[in-house]
Formats: C-alpha cells, sequence, structure tokens
C-alpha cells in the first residue's frame, strides 16, 4: 500500500490559532483514500531528523519568543533541508516558521533573529508592537493553472518583503504587510504563508493539491486522487465568502 511520510516540526513550539489541524486534515483525506499516512515530529532534544527522508514537512506559528528558542537547533539543519527541497520534499511552513527560512526576522526592539536564508525574503516588525495584520483573509493562488480562492485567518506584526513569488494575489486582508496586494511565498514544492485557521480544514482543494504533489514526487507519476465529499467545507467557503462580500 502507497504511502506518505510527513515530518511535524516543533510541534510544542509552533501550534497557533490549530496549526495542527493541517497534519489531521492531511492524514485524513490520505486515509479515506487507502494511502498509510505515517507522521513523526520533532522538537529540540530529539534525534536528528533527515529531512530527505520524507514526503512532506511541515512548521506551524510561533511568537517571537518560541521563534527565539528554536531557531539555533533549525539551523543546524540548514543544508539537510536545503537538500530535501531540492530533491522534491514539500514544505508547508505557517506565519513563524515561514519568516524562519528567509534571510532573518527583526523583532520591535531592532534585535536581528538569523533566518535559514533558504529564500531571499526577509521579514521586520514595526515599532509599534500593537499594530498587527489581524483578521480574516482571502487570497486567490494558482494551482497547476487554476485559480483558487483560499482563506485563513492572519495575525502577524512581521512584515515580509523581497517576494519574488507570492502564494497568492490579496482579495481581503493584509498579506504580506499592512495592504499589501500578495501574501506568502510560493515555489514549486514550498508554500509559505501567513494563513492559520487551521489552513487546509477551510480549503481541501488546496490539501489535495499539495497530496498530490507530493505522491507525483515520490512515485514519479501523476496522481488521480478520489473525489471525497467535501459539501460540508465548501457550504461553509460559499458562507464565508458571501458574508465577506467576496
Amino acid at each position: 500500500m502507497d504511502k506518505l511520510k510527513i515530518l511535524y516540526l516543533y510541534p510544542d513550539l509552533l501550534e497557533l490559532y490549530g496549526d495542527f489541524g493541517n497534519i489531521q486534515i492531511l492524514k485524513y483525506r490520505l486515509e479515506k483514500r487507502g494511502y498509510i499516512a505515517i507522521v513523526k515530529s520533532y522538537s529540540i532534544g530529539d534525534p536528528p531528523p533527515d529531512f530527505t527522508e520524507y514526503d512532506l514537512v511541515f512548521a506551524g506559528g510561533g511568537a517571537d519568543f518560541e521563534q527565539n528558542i528554536l531557531s539555533k537547533d533549525l539551523i543546524k539543519y540548514k543544508e539537510n533541508i536545503k537538500e530535501a527541497i531540492d530533491s522534491g520534499v514539500f514544505f508547508l511552513l505557517i506565519c513563524g516558521a515561514y519568516q524562519l527560512f528567509g534571510k532573518y526576522y527583526k523583532d520591535v526592539k531592532g534585535n536581528i533573529l538569523p533566518g535559514l536564508e533558504i529564500f531571499d525574503y526577509y521579514t521586520e516588525a514595526i515599532e509599534n508592537s500593537t499594530k498587527r495584520c489581524i483578521g480574516n483573509i482571502i487570497i486567490e493562488a494558482n494551482l497547476n493553472g487554476k485559480k483558487t480562492k483560499i482563506i485563513g485567518f492572519e495575525n502577524h506584526g512581521g512584515q515580509t518583503y523581497g517576494i519574488k513569488n507570492p502564494f497568492g494575489n490579496v482579495i481581503l486582508g493584509n498579506g504580506n504587510k499592512f495592504g499589501d496586494s500578495e501574501e506568502g511565498f510560493f515555489k514549486n514544492n514550498v508554500i509559505a504563508t501567513y494563513l492559520h485557521g487551521p489552513l487546509l480544514s477551510k480549503n481541501p482543494e488546496l490539501a489535495d493539491y499539495i497530496i498530490k504533489q507530493c505522491l507525483k514526487n515520490k512515485y514519479n507519476k501523476d496522481i488521480v486522487l478520489e473525489p471525497l465529499n467535501d459539501e460540508l467545507e465548501n457550504k461553509c467557503r460559499l458562507h464565508l465568502f458571501e458574508k465577506f462580500g467576496i
């Protein structure tokens, strides 16, 4: 039976706004189609993981305090992470994890937290710590040539600059920075975004896109996924779109 291996990074530190739900959704949608989902977690003090052994790596959101704790640990795996990305391993990065994969994060006090420098973007918090990009957000992403509305919840003081490949165009909300027209980072097998929620429970089409990319990379063939009954999810999405006037 075909299977996917999922690595969940720092579940004890990066789990704002129910981000663990993304793992639950992926596991559920895989198992409903007869695939085996193997989920392993890694946090500080655990045996070092080999990122290339996994099909998908997930890391959620965390505040400045948590990011400071784990950044020195994560940077030890910089080269292994690069190797995994180059080999096609899919990375889904939410909020704090999104920031850590860039050049650096500058906090409200001006302290620089070095990033992994996997990608060229960088994030700087504004001096007024009470001012944040917060609220419901809807973007339009291009998933394999199909425009798809993605809905989530953003809450970040950090403003991310230098994005050349955004995840999507903002329809409602802020995005990478206050009043931005673009949100997140999207390149091949990497999606980095500020959308919490959890993201995948509100966006089954995105969840299936990620699953298909992982299966394609692992088995070197296009996979046709059996449709699931997403009637309830789609009704909820339509209700929210109507509520927000989209």
